[in-house]
């Protein structure tokens, strides 16, 4: 959805446009600040370790139960040492964010201009806004340890099926992808298994690559299980 009159900068993207000088300067500018943008990224993050990304809907009120799981999440994960990473926005979002700063960790948040749902939560240490999609993406992947995806929209799911494209095709390696919620996700698995896998459009064993829980304590386990196979893959002298 865009705003009536106004062009964002994801949308100037992915216009067609012709090859005139013009638009050609105009895309060498364009390519520069997405530079600019990742490389913004990469110096806010530097030096970030042990993280994970955790996504769910903007709009989980906090007397939802999705909101209290998010917060009692982001505050394990705090307490087992990882940064917790959140689009940093309202609903879920705000909810990990929280749930970390109150425990004393370390609480990021990787804005993206909208048209809705603007501005970041007040319990993001660290932030940044975004005007591209892609560049924001990159960084939710790169700095992470793993994905804890709570119960959301279509943003939150396009985060959950590119993370898992990119363990089922070696991109990223031991990387838990954890759903949040089994009442909510439980159609999605099925579906999955019984169409998808039923026509061996997916691996028998691509089910695996996603762990469904709704005790976040458990979560926090599978994603320092997680984060301890990635150090060991990083040290072995197979590991190119």
């Amino acid at each position: 959805m865009s705003v009536a009159g106004h062009h964002g900068p994801d949308e100037e993207l992915l216009r067609v446009i012709a090859e005139t000088a013009a638009d050609l300067a105009a895309d060498a500018a364009r390519v520069e600040r997405m530079r600019n943008e990742i490389e913004e990224g990469f110096d806010l993050l530097r030096g970030t370790e042990k993280a994970v990304s955790v996504f769910g809907s903007a709009r989980a009120r906090p007397d939802h139960p999705h909101y209290r799981l998010a917060r009692r999440i982001g505050s394990g994960l705090a307490e087992a040492g990882f940064t917790v990473i959140t689009g940093g926005g309202p609903g879920v979002m705000e909810a990990a964010n929280r749930g970390a700063v109150e425990v004393g960790g370390t609480s990021v948040g990787l804005g993206i201009e909208l048209p809705h749902e603007q501005g970041l939560n007040e319990y993001v240490d660290l932030a940044l806004d975004f005007r591209y999609f892609f560049a924001r993406k990159l960084m939710f992947v790169r700095y992470a340890s793993a994905f804890v995806v709570l119960p959301g929209g279509f943003g939150t799911l396009d985060e959950l099926f590119e993370a898992l494209t990119l363990v089922q095709t070696g991109k990223i390696h031991d990387f838990p992808v954890i759903l949040a919620g089994s009442d909510y996700w439980r159609g999605l698995v099925e579906w999955i298994r019984d169409r998808p896998r039923e026509h061996g459009y997916i691996a028998p064993d691509d089910l695996d690559l996603v762990t469904v829980s709704d005790d976040a304590d458990e979560i926090v386990a599978l994603v320092q299980a997680g984060w301890e196979r990635q150090r060991t893959h990083e040290e072995s002298p197979d590991t190119v």
